[in-house]
């Protein structure tokens, strides 16, 4: 017999050595639930009942939850619960039966990456009762937030308190210069949203990282970021970050110089962080709608072209037809005659409906949609062609298994309908469609364009980075001071303060939506990267030559070529 000592001094050494080794690397493979079944054939047969049966319950569900968005009815509330709650058990039996692969050694790589996403992509891993619970509290806080209603500043009667946050309070944000009625509408909404839903979302954290430890996660934080598949995904997003900062810096020093002319000392801190209710927008996210208060050439035609679309006679049908003529221009395909019949392309009156403007997968490979409270108007007209960006990526995938019917990350999706939008929002684009009629080739038209970029996309970078950075740090480190914890990241990364005093009392993150409805949104800071990128490789095979700002790649078959 041969006996082999080994120093335990070595096998702490070397566990200590592996726990660092995957803190620096991220999270492996191997740290992830798994089950023993190593059989090929029998994995092959299970995705392929998954991919059938999935796609018809995916079906069902979002043809319910079109049905409540497009009429918030009781009745058709109901009906959607009855079905994301079936769901949730199909979602549940797959995880189970997904688990009994040892997917980590079986010899197809496409296998391996499928059984992968759904056993890491779920919170099946909870008990039914913990299941069912976080999914109510998701949808309890959306609730919440969808019928948030707000009193007009100087309302003396209770009646009157209707303001609904599209369009009423973003419109009072975006086009009001009364700094008193701004402060009133940033804390109306502010303090009517996060208290009510800040004990569902304290608890929807203590489950959530519960499901991602019982996955192999240290925490829900860590789950998020695997879906990114890179093991050094937070520090290349912050030297991203760090790389786009300097120009961040000039963009807002510029901005308090032209503010503080406006609204003075007593409401601009020459030198201090910028109230967050003066920029144009309830977030502080998109500072485009002050372009009027910082145009470097406030002389010249603003580059808003609604005045001209209304003296045209646009409709939101017309929008539509306008979107899809630009994708066929680039030999993409036409929308399918289910698009024309099933989408919502203005707000009816004889209903309530949710206003956000999506785009819809019903996962049958030929009903695609568009949900949008269109109006006339030149943010409307790129965001009908954004919109169609996601309906020309579904088409595209509609062949691909149901588990690869996605962007390649969770931000390539934006990414893709973003780097459209910087072709259609450019002085040449709306001159060559007729909506833009001024010397596209001046100096000061394209110095007020640049900055109208900077307003829309510098400013954003920092927003959208540091949303999940508190997230993170919430499932990380638990809920105790979430508000000061949220407004110590806002301060830091942009530079912005509450326009009045917060406490632990207060959920201000909560006014964005996407923190209680459960979406993240470190993907749209990715997006922010990609959708230059993605742009720029369009415009050098449209053949583009010039600064990149006036590139247009309408009519380019070669640009086209590429996206698809």
């Amino acid at each position: 017999m041969i006996c082999v000592w080994i120093d335990t001094r070595v096998l702490v050494a070397a566990a200590v050595l592996g726990l660092l080794v995957e803190r620096v690397l991220g999270i492996t493979d191997a740290r992830l639930v798994q089950g023993t079944n190593v059989n090929l054939g029998e994995a092959l047969q299970f995705l392929r009942e998954y991919d059938s049966e999935a796609s018809r319950m995916c079906f069902r569900v979002s043809s319910a939850r079109w049905a409540y968005s497009t009429n918030m009815t009781d009745h058709n509330k109901r009906r959607m619960i009855e079905e994301q709650t079936l769901q949730a058990k199909f979602d549940k039996l797959s995880w189970k039966r997904a688990m009994t692969f040892d997917w980590t050694r079986l010899p197809d790589q496409m296998v391996r990456r499928q059984l992968k996403f759904l056993i890491t992509n779920s919170r099946a891993s909870l008990s039914d009762e913990k299941y069912n619970e976080i999914y109510h509290l998701i949808s309890e806080m959306k609730d919440i937030y969808s019928h948030v209603r707000i009193c007009p500043l100087n309302n003396h009667e209770t009646l009157f308190c209707d303001l609904e946050l599209d369009p009423d309070v973003l419109r009072i944000m975006s086009n009001s210069r009364n700094h008193m009625e701004l402060a009133h509408t940033w804390k109306e909404w502010h303090d009517k949203v996060g208290p009510p839903m800040k004990n569902k979302f304290m608890r929807y954290v203590q489950i959530a990282n519960q499901a991602a430890r019982m996955n192999g996660f240290l925490d829900a934080g860590e789950e998020m970021r695997y879906a990114y598949e890179e093991s050094d995904f937070e520090n290349q997003v912050a030297e991203a970050w760090k790389s786009l900062q300097p120009l961040y810096r000039e963009l807002f020093t510029y901005v308090r110089r032209k503010l503080l002319q406006l609204y003075g000392p007593n409401v601009i801190r020459p030198e201090g962080p910028l109230p967050g209710h003066l920029l144009g927008n309830l977030w502080a996210q998109d500072w485009s709608k002050i372009i009027d208060l910082v145009a470097p050439y406030p002389e010249y035609t603003s580059m808003d072209v609604t005045d001209e679309m209304l003296r045209q006679g646009f409709t939101p049908l017309r929008m539509f037809q306008m979107a899809e003529e630009f994708y066929t221009s680039l030999g993409l395909q036409p929308m399918p005659p289910e698009f024309w019949r099933f989408s919502m392309f203005d707000k009816p009156n004889d209903r309530k409906v949710q206003c956000t403007a999506s785009a819809w997968d019903f996962c049958n490979k030929i009903d695609y949609r568009i949900k949008q409270c269109t109006e006339v108007n030149m943010d409307d007209l790129i965001s009908t062609h954004h919109e169609m960006a996601h309906i020309q990526y579904y088409l595209h995938y509609a062949e691909q298994p149901y588990l690869y019917r996605d962007g390649a990350n969770p931000g390539f999706h934006e990414g893709v309908s973003n780097a459209i939008s910087l072709s259609i929002f450019n002085p040449v684009h709306l001159h060559r469609v007729g909506l833009f009629n001024q010397n596209t080739d001046s100096y000061e038209t394209n110095i007020n364009f640049l900055m109208l970029m900077a307003l829309r996309k510098v400013a954003f970078a920092p927003f959208a980075y540091l949303i999940d950075l508190w997230r993170y740090e919430i499932f990380q480190n638990g809920v105790q001071n979430m508000n000061s914890a949220w407004w110590e990241l806002r301060l830091r990364y942009q530079g912005v303060i509450p326009p009045i005093p917060r406490t632990e009392s207060h959920f201000d993150a909560a006014a964005k939506r996407h923190i209680p409805a459960d979406i993240p949104y470190m993907k749209y800071f990715v997006a922010l990267l990609l959708e230059f990128q993605i742009h720029s490789s369009m415009c050098f095979a449209a053949g583009h030559e010039g600064p990149l700002h006036t590139c247009d790649i309408y009519r380019s078959r070669e640009a086209g070529r590429l996206l698809a």
